[in-house]
């Protein structure tokens, strides 16, 4: 059996609230689990301690038994010094290509160009 820490989404539309469950990875993501061993409730602000609720003991006992954390519960169990921090891929997704680049430069040459232009008249 396979299994994971996950969150099953629980709340209504556009207020979610989840449940930190072991499930195994083949039961749906709001189905059957073995396990609760928390809440998420990302409603709240960051620094409020309720945002993330975990039964840390349950938690390193199913990572003992082999259960792989989801990405989400792996940052959540890394700010609670369970899991050691991992070092990850900074993608440079939202960074323009280069051609968009080129124009940016070309653009703010232009401008201070004219700025000069301005200041020397």
């Amino acid at each position: 059996m396979a299994m994971k820490i996950r969150l099953a989404r629980g709340g209504s539309k556009k207020r979610p609230h989840y449940s930190i469950v072991a499930a195994d990875s083949r039961y749906a993501r709001d189905g059957r689990f073995v396990e609760k061993l928390g809440t998420y409730n990302p409603l709240l602000p960051k620094g409020d301690e309720r945002r993330v609720i975990m039964d840390l003991e349950r938690v390193q006992y199913w990572l003992g038994h082999g259960a792989q954390p989801t990405d989400r519960i792996a940052r959540f169990l890394e700010a609670a010094d369970v899991l050691p921090k991992k070092q990850r891929a900074n993608m440079k997704k939202a960074e323009p290509g280069k051609k968009a680049q080129e124009r940016a430069q070309e653009k703010a040459d232009k401008a201070a160009a004219a700025s000069e232009a301005t200041a020397e008249e």
